[in-house]
């Protein structure tokens, strides 16, 4: 007897069973390579290819070009905001 006439002869929910364990482990067997092929795939890749196949610039040339940020000195700054206040204070005591 051949296996697809026995597997035909079992009951409905054999028949299921046997229909998702083969559906799983086929989907398994191809996950795997397909994982392996992207593997192979990323360990391939070469940075300098992609730079040149994107035609990025440099990194460090757009920072040159950037504008530079300096950052406010905030002693000066509270320095000049005191004596202002004291300026204040001493016209207010003059009136």
């Amino acid at each position: 007897m051949n296996i697809l006439e026995k597997i035909k002869n079992l009951p409905e929910g054999r028949k299921r069973i046997i229909f998702w364990s083969v559906v799983i482990v086929i989907s398994l067997v191809l996950l795997t390579v397909y994982l392996k092929s992207v593997q192979r795939r990323l360990k391939s890749f070469e940075t300098g290819k992609i730079e040149k196949e994107l035609r990025l610039p440099p990194l460090e040339e757009e920072l040159k070009g950037m504008p530079k940020i300096e950052m406010p000195n905030i002693e000066e700054a509270l320095k000049e905001m005191e004596e202002i206040i004291k300026e204040e204070t001493e016209e207010e005591n003059y009136e």
